[in-house]
């Protein structure tokens, strides 16, 4: 069985939406970053922590292939051309969304408020507009972003969209119907539910 400790309004939750898109049986901790109970489970005192029998794995989209690949499902096979679409796309949702929502956070509520640069919220959206709109070009007609299921990075994009929905940002209309589609799934609802349960 494995172990999750995070916070449901954080990145915890896609690994969350991971594990009952697979039917997996878990344990959810909410665990909040930096707390004592983080420190327990990771010497950085990040979430989420997936403690698996073989060790923790520390970052969510590794959590959730992780997972995909030891059940086969939700994925790609490791290996083929179709993979290697999957993995890119996956990449590209980290480096066009995901790190811009985060820098968001840092300047909100992450850093120290003598660190915050208010002025910078202007330039991120800008970013943010602009690669928002590579992604819904790379996700084309869809209805998933790498064939006719749903995969690994389906679960980021739409977790991607809701945080940036959430913080007032733009959705190209490719990305807003994919994020409803996403949100639909008894999975998504499910994670949620265990979460706020917590």
């Amino acid at each position: 069985m494995y172990t999750l400790h995070g916070r449901v309004k954080s990145r915890a939750l896609r690994t969350l939406w991971m594990l009952e898109e697979l039917g997996l049986p878990y344990s959810y901790h909410a665990t909040e970053p930096r707390s004592p109970e983080a420190f327990a489970v990771s010497p950085l005192g990040k979430v989420p922590v997936l403690l698996t029998e073989d060790g923790p794995v520390y970052d969510s989209v590794a959590q959730m292939t992780m997972l995909a690949d030891r059940e086969g499902r939700f994925t790609h096979p490791a290996g083929s051309h179709a993979r290697g679409v999957q993995d890119g796309f996956t990449n590209s949702v980290t480096e066009l969304l995901d790190v811009i929502l985060w820098e968001m956070a840092k300047h909100v509520f992450v850093l120290p408020a003598d660190q915050r640069v208010a002025a910078i919220k202007d330039s991120l959206r800008w970013q943010w507009e602009r690669n928002a709109g590579l992604v819904a070009e790379l996700l084309g007609g869809g209805p998933y972003a790498t064939g006719a299921e749903p995969t690994v990075p389906d679960v980021l994009l739409a977790h991607c969209c809701g945080w940036a929905a959430g913080l007032k940002l733009d959705l190209p209309s490719p990305l807003r119907t994919h994020m409803t589609m996403m949100r639909a799934r008894p999975a998504f609802r499910r994670a949620i539910a265990q979460g706020e349960a917590a």
